[in-house]
């Protein structure tokens, strides 16, 4: 277990931020990796619990605690103590398929079920995951694995992202021959497009996807893969392929239905960031505004009143990524009452804690503008435009929760006489998503589950149709990352079974 005595002497650190106020100069990477020695006293921490809970990805009051993907988390942070990064690589490579992806945006759900931060602060699993990818890396223990024999077996997954990818892993690597349709022009899904550079730098995705390619998985690009009028047909799939996997996520975003929705200046905020990592990286914007000369041009938070509705992660991007446009103001919506800032006595320890919590994009607004973003219990009434159809404002109402005797449900309300004037030039919607595209469930004549997404049986990732399969965010709704890459795994080993009936 390492140090039997680690959790007692040493304390937690953290890798450290670079300051708000520096860090928004640039859409580079924030976070400073710790030295070796600095990363071992840290892996002593690790208690190597009878029962392990980081790893267990179970159910606690409702809410999942512990890595969904069961890492083997005690046994690299023990090698991580001993030096043995090779092996410690070798422990966290059979779980876990892009730890540089999870290491880097997971929020640490095996960091919240850890022992150790029962009666005191957490391991730092997620920095340590990282140090021993990147180090694997660096010393290249990472080397393309050659497949050598091939089962004759084609698979074609439709999408790129977190899921999509660990699928086309697993399957290539037991030797099927794996093509990924993308529709955008470089592989990666929200990983390349829905999450800022800052957050996970594109170069980490382009590494990764470039030793997919070396070891045999094909990758087909700005492709859309729907009905007869698309660029690719599920009936062309099905004469090409022996199973499909759906791995489109939950595109189909959740929007304001109020008056003015029409002006101009109003995006979907997905939409917005993955054409403000375009701007970063190179690229023409998909979601164009026309600029001054007529030529297309990328929207930008440039000198603008920015008003960001939805208090998430996705809202928390925009923020950060707003402030570095370079934003006159922030505001940040939020439906929901403000979360207390310690965890409360009904939500004890393994379960996720339901707390405040303040991520960089809100840190580098306080730094900024010298407060938090956000309003709490407030939704958009009317958006409203100029003569020219654009938005210049946005009135808001204050909302109210009482309980319902008979549902036992909180039932929202307006606060009347609430209702305020915001200045606004941009107004970006990061209230979720209801679900998968529907042209994709048209397209593929897949059932469509209660919530929106593609219905799958039970305790099955295989659709209504046979040699149909859904992983990721389209078949469980909105998650993380690191759901979509054990959903992936999880698809690739049902599928494999199909395939060799």
């Amino acid at each position: 277990m390492g140090k039997a005595s680690g959790f007692l002497e040493y304390e937690r650190e953290a890798n450290k931020w670079i300051a708000p106020l520096e860090r928004i100069k640039n859409y580079e990477e924030f976070k400073t990796p710790k030295t070796l020695d600095e990363r071992r006293i840290q892996a002593a921490r690790c208690m190597n619990c009878g029962v392990p809970f980081c790893q267990s990805g179970e159910q606690f009051g409702g809410m999942y605690s512990g890595c969904p993907l069961h890492n083997l988390i005690p046994e690299w942070n023990d090698e991580i103590y001993r030096g043995d990064m090779e092996e410690a690589y070798e422990r966290l490579s059979k779980t876990n398929n892009f730890p540089e992806f999870t290491g880097r945006v997971c929020p640490a759900l095996c960091e919240a079920a850890c022992t150790c931060g029962l009666n005191d602060e957490p391991v730092t699993c997620h920095d340590n995951e990282l140090s021993i990818i990147e180090e694997a890396f660096k010393k290249g223990y990472i080397k393309p694995v050659d497949i050598k024999i091939r089962s004759g077996k084609k698979v074609a997954i439709i999408g790129s992202g977190p899921a999509g990818l660990a699928a086309a892993d697993q399957l290539n690597k037991r030797g099927h021959s794996v093509t990924v349709y993308e529709r955008d022009e470089n592989p990666g899904g929200l990983l390349m497009y829905g999450i800022p550079n800052m957050k996970l730098d594109k170069k980490i995705v382009k590494r990764r996807i470039d030793l997919m390619k070396e070891e045999g998985v094909s990758f087909i690009c700005s492709v859309n893969v729907g009905d007869k009028d698309s660029d690719v047909s599920y009936k062309e799939l099905k004469e090409q392929y022996d199973a499909v996997i759906i791995c489109t996520g939950a595109k189909f975003a959740r929007d304001l239905n109020v008056n003015g929705r029409d002006a101009k200046g109003v995006y979907f905020a997905v939409d917005f960031l993955s054409d403000a990592t375009r701007s970063v990286v190179g690229g023409k914007p998909k979601y164009p505004v026309t600029s001054g000369n007529k030529k297309p041009a990328f929207e930008t938070a440039k000198g603008k009143n920015v008003v960001i509705v939805g208090g998430g992660d996705t809202g928390n991007d925009c923020v950060g990524t707003c402030i570095r446009q370079g934003a006159k103001s922030v505001v940040q919506i939020e439906m929901m009452p403000k979360m207390p800032d310690e965890r409360a006595i009904d939500n004890p320890w393994p379960q996720w804690p339901k707390v405040c919590k303040t991520d960089y994009g809100q840190q580098e607004a306080i730094a900024v503008f010298g407060k938090d973003p956000r309003i709490y219990q407030t939704t958009v009434k009317e958006i409203i435009k100029d003569r020219s159809g654009n938005i210049k404002a946005i009135k808001t109402v204050a909302l109210e929760f009482t309980k319902n005797e008979k549902t036992g449900r909180m039932d929202m309300s307006e606060v009347k006489g609430s209702e305020k004037e915001l200045k606004c030039e941009l107004l970006l919607i990061a209230a979720g998503f209801l679900g998968c595209e529907q042209y994709v469930i048209d397209a593929f004549n897949v059932e469509k589950g209660a919530r929106g997404n593609i219905a799958t049986k039970e305790g099955s990732y295989e659709t209504s149709v046979s040699g149909i399969y859904a992983a990721g965010d389209c078949r469980r709704g909105q998650s993380l990352v690191v759901w979509g890459i054990a959903e992936g795994r999880g698809a690739a080993k049902e599928v494999e079974k199909f395939l060799l009936q």
